[in-house]
C-alpha cells in the first residue's frame, strides 16, 4: 500500500505542474498531496511502533506564522533551546528537542523521515529544507514527560508550500499535538483546515491560547468551540490559555494545566495505530483515486469508439465488397484456378500465364496489356484502405466531440486527439502495408478452395470430362484475342464462355450444393481473416495503444492491476512498508 501511495503522490505532483497556481483544480491537488504525504508519513510511523517498542513519546508543537510556537516550546522545555524571532517564517525546518530521553533512542527517525537529512542545528540553511534537527536537553522540566518536543514551521504563510511537508511529516509522528493560535489567528481558516485533516490521526490534542489579554478568553473559548465543532467529529480538546509575562520575555504557563502532558499522555493509545490508519486511508481514498477513476473510465471510453468503430468498418467491407455484386472476385479466383487444375486444352496455358502475371484480386494483367474494362470492379485493398481513412475521420470527429462535452476529462480527450492527428498518416500506411499482405496470403485459401472443388469433381468422372470438353476452342480463340488486344482481368474471364459453361454445369450437378458451400465457407472465412489480421491485430491494435503515447507527467497512468491491488490491500487492511 505503501508504494501505491507513495506512485499515486508522485502522479499528482507531476500533473499539478502543468496546472496554474490560482485554479481551483491546482488548489486541490496541492491538498491532496498533503493528505497523501500524512497517509504516507502515517505508515512509517506504524513501522517504527512495530519495530521500537520503546519508541519516545512524540509531541509536535503546530500552528500558523506569528503565534509564539516556538516560545511556547521554550516555555515547556524551560529552556532557550528554540530560536525566536519577531519576524513571520523564521522557523523553517522541524526541530526535535529531546527531553528526558537519548538521541540514540531516536534512531528510527532517519528511516521515517525519508529523503530529509537530520543534521545539527547551526547546519541548517535556509536555502534548503529537506532536512531536520534533533537535539538531547539537559535541562529537566517539570511541566512534560519524558519525550521529544517539536518545534515546527507555520503552515500558512506564502512560503509555507515550500516547507510545508516537513511540517506533515512531524504531525504525522506525533503522539500528541499541541495546537498553538492567537487571538488574531485562531480564525484563520487555514488552522482548520489542518485541524480537519488530521483528525483521523486521532492525536490527543491540546490548544494553546496564546498572547491573550485580560478578559479576552471569555468569547473567544466558545468561538473556538464553535470552530472545531464545524471541522471535528470529537470531543473539544482542553485549552491552556496563555499570557504574557513581562519578567519571562514570553508566555507564562497557567497553574490549572501544570498536570496536563500526564493528562494526555494516557490518552496515547499507540496499539490503536493501525485502525487509524484504516480510517485515514478509508476516508481519503474516494477524493484521491477520483482523477484515475475519471481516467481509467475514459481509458474504457476509448477502447469502446475504437471497439465500435471497427464493428462498423466490418459492416462496411461486407456491404462494399464482400456482399457486392461486382466488386467481390474471390470465388471467381478460385474458378479461375479450378480451370486451371481441370488442364483444359487451349485454355490452360493462357489461364496459367494470366495467373502469373496478376496479382489477385487486382484486375490488372501487368504486362500485358494497357487497357483495363471500363465495369472493372474496385480493387479490395483500396476499398480497405478507404475504410481504415473513414475510421480515423469518424474517431477523430467522436474526439472533438468528447472535448467538447466531458468536462472532466477534457484535457485527456485533447491529447489523445492530438496524438490520433499525428499518427493518422502512419496507420494508414501501415494499414496499406498489411493490407497488400493479406492479400497475397489469402490467394493460399483460394487455391485450397479450388483443389478442394477439384477433388470433388473427381468423385464425379462423368462431370469431370464434360467440363474438360466444354467449348475449349472458342474460349481459346476469345481469351488469346483478349489477351493480345488489350487488358484482362477477372471480370471480364467471368463472362467467357468457358466460365459461363463451368459455372452452369457445377451449379447444375450433383456438386452444385457442395459449390455453394465453398462460395459461402470462402467468404466467411475472407470476413474472418479481414477482421483478425487487419482489423482487430492490426487497426484496433493500433488505435488502443494510442494512449500510450499521451505526455506521461499528464496522466496518472495507474493500470488496472495496480489499482486493483491497491484496493484490495485496502479492503484486507494489508499496509505493508513497502518503500520506493
Amino acid at each position: 500500500m505503501l508504494e501505491f501511495i507513495q506512485i499515486l503522490k508522485q502522479r499528482y505532483q507531476s500533473i499539478l505542474a502543468y496546472f496554474s497556481y490560482q485554479l481551483p483544480q491546482s488548489i486541490e491537488y496541492q491538498l491532496r498531496i498533503e493528505q497523501l504525504i500524512y497517509a504516507e508519513a502515517f505508515m512509517r510511523k506504524g513501522h517504527i511502533l512495530e519495530t521500537q517498542q520503546d519508541f519516545p513519546l512524540q509531541i509536535a508543537v503546530i500552528g500558523p506564522t506569528q503565534v509564539g510556537k516556538s516560545s511556547v516550546v521554550n516555555m515547556l522545555l524551560a529552556s532557550k533551546a528554540a530560536g525566536v524571532s519577531p519576524l513571520a517564517g523564521y522557523t523553517v525546518h522541524p526541530h526535535g528537542f529531546c527531553h528526558d530521553r537519548s538521541i540514540a533512542e531516536c534512531n528510527g527517525l532517519q528511516n521515517y523521515f525519508g529523503r530529509f537529512q537530520q543534521l545539527a542545528k547551526d547546519q541548517l540553511s535556509r536555502q534548503r529544507y529537506d532536512c531536520y534537527s534533533l537535539s538531547e536537553q539537559t535541562n529537566q522540566s517539570p511541566l512534560l514527560p519524558a519525550s521529544v518536543i517539536w518545534d515546527t514551521p507555520d503552515f500558512d504563510s506564502i512560503d509555507a508550500a515550500d516547507y510545508k511537508e516537513g511540517v506533515i511529516r512531524t504531525i504525522a509522528l506525533a503522539d500528541i499535538v499541541i495546537l498553538v493560535v492567537s487571538k488574531e489567528k485562531y480564525a484563520d481558516q487555514s488552522v482548520w483546515d489542518m485541524m480537519s485533516i488530521i483528525e483521523s490521526l486521532n492525536q490527543p490534542t491540546l490548544i494553546c491560547l496564546n498572547k491573550l489579554t485580560e478578559g479576552s478568553e471569555d468569547f473567544i473559548v466558545p468561538s473556538l468551540q464553535d470552530k472545531w465543532r464545524q471541522v471535528r467529529s470529537d470531543a473539544f480538546p482542553d485549552v491552556a490559555t496563555l499570557y504574557y509575562d513581562k519578567q519571562r520575555g514570553g508566555p507564562e504557563w497557567p497553574t490549572s494545566q501544570q498536570g496536563i502532558f500526564v493528562s494526555l499522555q494516557k490518552r496515547v493509545l499507540r496499539q490503536q495505530h493501525g485502525a487509524n490508519l484504516q480510517q485515514l486511508l478509508s476516508s481519503y481514498w474516494p477524493l484521491w483515486l477520483e482523477p484515475v477513476y475519471v481516467e481509467r473510465e475514459a481509458v474504457e471510453s476509448w477502447h469502446n469508439l475504437v471497439e465500435q468503430s471497427i464493428e462498423r468498418a466490418l459492416e462496411d467491407y461486407q456491404r462494399d465488397y464482400l456482399n457486392h455484386p461486382h466488386h467481390n472476385q474471390t470465388f471467381q479466383q478460385a474458378l479461375v484456378e479450378l480451370l486451371n487444375l481441370l488442364e483444359i486444352p487451349g485454355i490452360a496455358k493462357v489461364l496459367g500465364k494470366t495467373r502469373r502475371a496478376m496479382t489477385w484480386p487486382i484486375r490488372k494483367v501487368l504486362g500485358v496489356g494497357k487497357r483495363i474494362s471500363r465495369e472493372s470492379p474496385i480493387d479490395e485493398v483500396t476499398i480497405l484502405n478507404q475504410i481504415a481513412e473513414h475510421v480515423l475521420i469518424e474517431l477523430s470527429d467522436q474526439l472533438l466531440d468528447r472535448t467538447g462535452h466531458d468536462v472532466i476529462a477534457t484535457e485527456w480527450w485533447k491529447d489523445v486527439g492530438a496524438v490520433l492527428r499525428k499518427q493518422k498518416n502512419k496507420l494508414l500506411r501501415q494499414f496499406e502495408h498489411h493490407s497488400l499482405e493479406y492479400q497475397e496470403n489469402f490467394h493460399q485459401d483460394v487455391e485450397a478452395t479450388a483443389r478442394s472443388l477439384y477433388l470433388k469433381l473427381q468423385d464425379q468422372p462423368v462431370l469431370l470430362n464434360t467440363l474438360r470438353a466444354a467449348r475449349t476452342s472458342t474460349d481459346a480463340a476469345a481469351l488469346a484475342l483478349v489477351i493480345t488486344t488489350g487488358g484482362i482481368g477477372l471480370h471480364d474471364l467471368v463472362i467467357t464462355p468457358a466460365m459461363l459453361s463451368v459455372t452452369s454445369l457445377l451449379t447444375e450437378s450433383a456438386v452444385g450444393g457442395y459449390l455453394n458451400r465453398a462460395e459461402v465457407e470462402l467468404k466467411q472465412h475472407q470476413l474472418h481473416t479481414v477482421k483478425t489480421v487487419l482489423f482487430e491485430q492490426q487497426l484496433k491494435l493500433a488505435l488502443c495503444k494510442i494512449i500510450h503515447q499521451l505526455p506521461e507527467n499528464k496522466n496518472f497512468n495507474i493500470s488496472p492491476q495496480q489499482l486493483q491491488n491497491a484496493e484490495q490491500s485496502l479492503k484486507e487492511k494489508k499496509h505493508g512498508l513497502r518503500l520506493l
